[in-house]
């Protein structure tokens, strides 16, 4: 995670999702206002990928 010189929060994972989870929308990398936010954004990138793996 770091912090821009805008002030805006990003994050990205160290390894790429597999196609299946890509397919299904997850994405490597994620912004936000705040740290809270990108938590939440991180979060959903996760379950969007074991969703993708579970199908």
């Amino acid at each position: 995670m770091w912090q821009s010189d805008a002030g805006r929060w990003w994050a990205t994972r160290e390894r790429p999702y597999d196609e299946a989870a890509e397919k299904a929308g997850a994405w490597r990398t994620v912004d936000a206002d705040d740290e809270l936010t990108l938590a939440r954004a991180i979060a959903e990138q996760e379950s969007i990928a074991d969703l993708a793996a579970t199908s």
